[in-house]
């Protein structure tokens, strides 16, 4: 039932939209999402780091959970189960467990590595029908330990990856991970204008989505990105709501302490949360 990404991300591209990917941490934040994609009658790309694998006991009982989900959910919308920023070790775990699409993060790497490891990893997904997303030009802020500044990726580095035949390409545009600083100078236009006309129709993502304006959002969408990754959003809305639970007494009205309705307020917020992302990146009743 999962599909790897390359359609869904080659008629965004073509229809000038974007596909959000939502990280999921657990059973609630994965039936969440789900919901909201299928209310929406959006594509969805459920993203997940090596850390929520791990902390989920592995990635063979993610797509186990996620497939089954789709299943008694009766879920008719385009699914991809993707590795969100993923070692060379941890794309070889997610593509034995079942995910239909992996981004293997080489951008630690010497761009020749970089380049090897990516070739190798294209073969493989190629074989298996699983979409393969790079990265050239460190993201800021924090992802599992990985600190970037927010660089600007280089152009023709994108070149060079883009030209091997992955499905999509994460270049840094000076957006980070985490919610924003104040004196955040914004995205680069600038450099993901040279980056597109460099790559062509190749689908471009947009990684740290959480607390970009709407206004760069959209731009950046006209300038080719067709994936854009929100997680620290949904979790702030799920902190949120579970405070407002807690600081009203809820959990101490009746059995207001049981983990399904302590948990539902902020699952109910990650819906919503979902669902205004998917209106503002266009990909409303964009799945057929």
């Amino acid at each position: 039932m999962l599909v790897n990404a390359s359609e869904m991300l080659k008629k965004a591209k073509a229809g000038h939209y974007a596909v959000g990917q939502f990280n999921i941490n657990n059973l609630e934040w994965t039936k969440a999402v789900l919901n909201a994609a299928e209310e929406m009658k959006s594509p969805v790309i459920l993203g997940v780091s090596e850390g929520a694998g791990k902390y989920m006991t592995g990635f063979k009982t993610v797509a186990a959970m996620v497939e089954a989900m789709m299943g008694e959910l009766g879920t008719t919308v385009p699914v991809a189960l993707h590795l969100d920023h993923g070692t060379y070790e941890g794309s070889y775990k997610c593509i034995e467990a079942g995910f239909s699409s992996i981004m293997f993060d080489g951008s630690k790497y010497p761009i020749e590595e970089n380049v090897a490891k990516t070739k190798e990893l294209i073969e493989v997904c190629n074989k298996k029908g699983i979409s393969l997303e790079a990265e050239v030009g460190s993201i800021g802020g924090e992802e599992d330990g990985v600190i970037g500044q927010g660089e600007c990726a280089d152009p023709n580095e994108c070149k060079q990856i883009a030209d091997l035949g992955v499905t999509m390409l994460a270049a840094g545009i000076g957006n980070i991970h985490g919610k924003y600083p104040a004196n955040w100078a914004g995205l680069s236009f600038e450099t993901l204008d040279a980056i597109q006309k460099l790559t062509g129709k190749l689908p471009l993502v947009l990684h740290g989505g959480t607390g970009i304006p709407d206004d760069m959002i959209k731009k950046a969408i006209d300038l080719g990105v067709a994936k854009i990754n929100v997680n620290t959003e949904c979790q702030l809305s799920f902190a949120e709501a579970t405070r407002k639970y807690i600081e009203a007494g809820k959990d101490l009205e009746g059995k207001g302490y049981d983990p399904r309705k302590l948990l539902k307020p902020g699952a109910d917020a990650i819906i919503e949360t979902v669902k205004e992302k998917m209106e503002l990146f266009g990909s409303v009743g964009k799945a057929e």
